[in-house]
């Protein structure tokens, strides 16, 4: 019985690192990533799709995205939800494509994003803290309960600790590589 809380914690704390490490993806850091795109909602005859289903989307050098519709009749909504976002860019169309040259930022944007990306790893380190308490409280009532021994459970405690420092290094790693990215003019 342990084993199986301890396997379903560590799938939801691979699940709270994963969110995290797509996330980051979408913070601008003065350089062009599709994932800063990929996820816009546009309004496509009515229907709200990612952009990543609408178009193909390519970073040919570090200062600009370039988008292909797959329809062109959906350009003008794909500009339409870029001008509404708040990338802070101007998309230029060019005939069946776009154009977003990605601006360079200030120091005092690549500040602020640092602290939202703190912020988010935060939240991260917090789910991963839940799962874990979740699942000790799990352990605890199974021990009172007699379906587990004493030394089982705190065997599999020590275990759930290890597994929630890993994930815990593993989401303060990401970040650090983030806000260097970040930080880099």
């Amino acid at each position: 019985m342990p084993k199986e809380t301890l396997s379903d914690a560590n799938r939801r704390m691979v699940g709270a690192f994963e969110a995290l490490s797509r996330d980051p993806d979408s913070v601008r850091t003065g350089r062009a990533s599709t994932g800063l795109i990929e996820g816009l909602v546009i309004d496509y005859h009515g229907t709200s799709m990612p952009l990543r289903q609408l178009a193909q989307i390519s970073a040919p050098d570090a200062r600009l995205l370039v988008i292909q519709p797959w329809d062109r009749s959906a350009i003008q909504s794909i500009e339409k939800a870029i001008l509404t976002s708040d990338l802070g860019m101007q998309p230029n169309v060019d005939g069946q494509i776009i154009r977003l040259v990605v601006p360079m930022m200030t120091e005092e944007r690549r500040h602020e994003i640092v602290k939202m990306v703190r912020k988010r790893a935060e939240e991260a380190r917090i789910a991963v803290r839940n799962v874990r308490r979740d699942a000790q409280e799990t352990l605890r009532s199974k021990e009172s309960e007699g379906a587990i021994g004493q030394d089982e459970s705190r065997r599999a405690q020590s275990e759930l600790q290890d597994a929630t420092d890993r994930t815990v290094a593993r989401v303060n790693e990401m970040i650090g590589l983030k806000e260097t990215q970040i930080m880099q003019v």
